[in-house]
């Protein structure tokens, strides 16, 4: 196994026989627990918040691949300008678990005046160093 890269205090991307890549995006969920009742946070927020390589799309992956029954309020990230991108049935699922929580939805877009969360400045990763290769 041969480390692409590694964000310190992050995690860590393996490259595995056949080419299959491993992530752990349990950083970006436990992130994305401490999100309010009430509140929502957009993609590249997230990916900004944890440094993550790639920005807005590498939230959205990781959060394409929540585990369901682990308590992980994915609803509460959403698009850039406050949308719902989930496409089909899971968007009218999205929009409803916002609304229940108090968040007022209106054609599938958030109010991010009113409802955006905004971290603590002490949740930001204590590593700020850049990405850094590892060589084996």
């Amino acid at each position: 196994m041969a480390h692409l890269f590694c964000l310190e205090s992050f995690r860590s991307l393996h490259i595995e026989k056949g080419d299959r890549i491993r992530v752990s995006w349990n950083p970006v969920y436990r992130f994305v627990q401490r999100i309010p009742r009430g509140k929502v946070l957009t993609y590249g927020a997230l990916a900004g918040a944890l440094r993550l390589p790639g920005g807005a799309r590498t939230a959205g992956r990781a959060m394409a691949a929540t585990p369901s029954g682990k308590g992980i309020p994915w609803h509460r990230v959403i698009g850039d300008h406050g949308k719902i991108l989930i496409r089909g049935p899971h968007a009218l699922l999205q929009k409803k678990l916002l609304e229940s929580e108090g968040v007022k939805v209106t054609e599938f877009r958030v109010d991010l005046k009113r409802h955006l969360w905004k971290p603590p400045k002490a949740s930001r990763l204590k590593d700020k160093s850049p990405r850094k290769r590892i060589r084996e």
